[in-house]
């Protein structure tokens, strides 16, 4: 029979004092905070045959809230424009309350930035396409985005500015 080393340590045991110090994050809610759609050019707009050409953009916004808690908004925006003409204009903030508990400083700023808003987009694509189909038009899917793969390129970019010394100056 082998001897097993019953007092090794596998660094999930419990603290002495019973603190619970394991990294933990844990998505506590997610909702629209806030959704405008503008359709300021009906009933013309549906006259039109032309497709309109549409412009897409997002934010990334991260707030502390509490002591182990973190808001997490995905700002998204789309217009459509036809021949100079709005066609329709979506404004979605849609948000995460994140709970973060025992996370490196180093590690929590990658993942608000990063892996939260990944979390957050298909839910707040739905919002998007329903919310333009409700206005009358086709809805628009949202191609997937790698937010974490964004994160780290702007990062780069940061650090790199900050190396040569050139701080946001054109």
């Amino acid at each position: 029979m082998d001897e097993q080393d019953f007092g090794a340590s596998t660094g999930n045991e419990p603290q002495a004092n019973g603190a619970d110090t394991a990294p933990a994050v844990g998505l506590i809610s997610q909702y629209v905070k806030d959704l405008s759609f503008e359709n300021p050019n009906a009933p013309a707009v549906f006259q039109n045959q032309q497709g309109p050409e549409i412009n897409v953009q997002f934010d990334i916004a991260a707030n502390q809230v509490a002591e182990d808690a973190h808001e997490v908004t995905l700002k998204i925006e789309v217009r459509a424009e036809t021949q100079g003409r709005v066609t329709f204009l979506v404004e979605l903030a849609y948000a995460g309350l994140f709970g973060v508990r025992n996370v490196p400083l180093d590690a929590l700023q990658p993942f608000l930035l990063g892996e939260a808003p990944r979390l957050l987009f298909p839910f707040a694509r739905r919002v998007v396409a329903d919310t333009i189909r409700d206005g009358g038009f086709p809805p628009l899917l949202l191609e997937p985005i790698d937010f974490n793969a964004l994160y780290m390129q702007q990062s780069e970019q940061r650090d790199a500015q900050l190396a040569s010394g050139n701080f946001g100056q054109a």
